[in-house]
C-alpha cells in the first residue's frame, strides 16, 4: 500500500464483518459498496477480537450469532466488557430470530438485530446512520 492509500484508508470509517459463511461475508461487502468504507472481515468471534484489539477505532460490527470457537454473542460480551471497545456498537446479522436471543442481546448491549437474508439497500442505509454517528 503506498502512502496516498494509506492515508485514504486511515480516513474511511472501519466496518467489522464477522462471520463463519464466506458467502455471507461477501454479500455484506457487495451491499456495502456504495459506502466509502474500510471492510474489515473475521470469520469467528475469536478472530474477530485481534482485529478489533488491531482496530480500535472500528465505527461499526456487525456479527453473526453462531460461529465455531466464539459465537457472536460472546463476542458482543467481551466487547461491552472491555472499556477500549464498549463504545463500539454491534449488530447482530444472523438467520436466527429466537426472541430469547434477540433478548440476550439487547442485553449485552446489541444496538440491532438483523435477520438474513437482509436486503442489501436497508443494511446499507442502516450501516450508513451508525458510521455517520461515530
Amino acid at each position: 500500500m503506498g502512502w496516498e492509500e494509506s492515508v485514504l484508508s486511515a480516513q474511511r470509517p472501519k466496518v467489522l464483518v464477522v462471520d463463519d459463511s464466506k458467502v455471507a461475508r461477501s454479500q455484506v461487502r457487495q451491499a456495502l459498496e456504495s459506502l466509502d468504507l474500510e471492510i474489515l472481515e473475521a470469520s469467528n468471534g475469536f478472530l474477530a477480537s485481534g482485529v478489533v484489539e488491531a482496530h480500535p477505532d472500528c465505527a461499526l460490527v456487525l456479527c453473526d450469532v453462531n460461529m465455531p470457537l466464539v459465537g457472536g454473542l460472546e463476542l458482543l460480551r467481551k466487547l461491552k466488557s472491555k472499556e477500549s471497545t464498549a463504545r463500539i456498537p454491534v449488530l447482530m446479522l444472523t438467520t436466527e430470530g429466537h426472541p430469547a436471543r434477540v433478548k440476550e442481546a439487547r442485553d449485552l448491549g446489541a444496538e440491532g438485530w438483523i435477520i438474513k437474508p437482509f436486503k442489501a439497500e436497508l443494511l446499507a442505509a442502516t450501516v450508513r446512520q451508525y458510521v455517520e454517528r461515530a
